[in-house]
């Protein structure tokens, strides 16, 4: 879902000139500045490192949720996975910007109680220290999915469907905690264009930038 999101903002972004999505299945959209990488192993790059060189920012949505899965399983999908492409990138793409999508909770000193947010920060920790131009960890809360973007988790997306009604309340009770598909989308691409001056965004920042 949040995948979805920056793809349309990066689309309509007349500064972008170009943008590939690395995936292990086709998006089934056209446009003239967008590329499609298909990898069914996107912990193994080998063989693709020409189709990844030359790119300014990467915005890193792939997750899964931690429900009813191990933590050595969750692990491998979250850490191994993730800092795999990442290692990748960064030997290629020595100016390259990368932006990480965790959430609101993650843990930075790997010891709390919660296994997905020791996951997460583990792996929020171990990106930072790569040698990336820069690296930003976005830490959003509830994000709301604009212009029929849809999550491809049932369960989240009826989630979402039956908060619809009540999103505008939440709004205005909570407004820190919620963004949407399209200001996640901006915040990325502004960051990989100027930077902040932290690495760690909550939803505040999101909002803000």
């Amino acid at each position: 879902m949040v995948g979805q999101g920056v793809l349309r903002e990066c689309l309509l972004d007349d500064s972008i000139t170009e943008v590939l999505s690395v995936a292990r299945s086709p998006l089934h959209q056209q446009h003239p500045k967008l590329r499609e990488l298909l990898i069914p192993d996107l912990a193994n790059l080998s063989g693709h490192e020409s189709k990844l060189t030359g790119f300014d920012a990467c915005f890193f949505c792939a997750g899964v949720s931690s429900a009813g899965m191990s933590e050595e399983k969750y692990t491998a999908l979250t850490y191994d996975l993730t800092l795999s492409f990442a290692h990748t990138l960064a030997s290629l793409n020595h100016q390259m910007t990368f932006v990480y999508v965790s959430g609101v909770g993650t843990d930075s000193t790997e010891k709390g109680r919660s296994m997905w947010a020791r996951v997460k920060g583990r792996t929020e920790n171990a990106l930072l220290s790569l040698s990336f131009k820069a690296a930003f960890m976005f830490r959003p809360g509830f994000i709301q999915p604009l212009h029929g973007i849809r999550s491809k988790t049932r369960l989240y997306q009826l989630f979402y469907d039956l908060l619809t009604p009540v999103i505008p309340l939440l709004k205005g009770r909570l407004p820190k905690f919620l963004t949407t598909t399209e200001q996640l989308g901006r915040a990325m691409i502004h960051v990989a264009k100027s930077g902040y001056p932290k690495p760690i965004l909550d939803p505040e920042d999101i909002n803000r930038l």
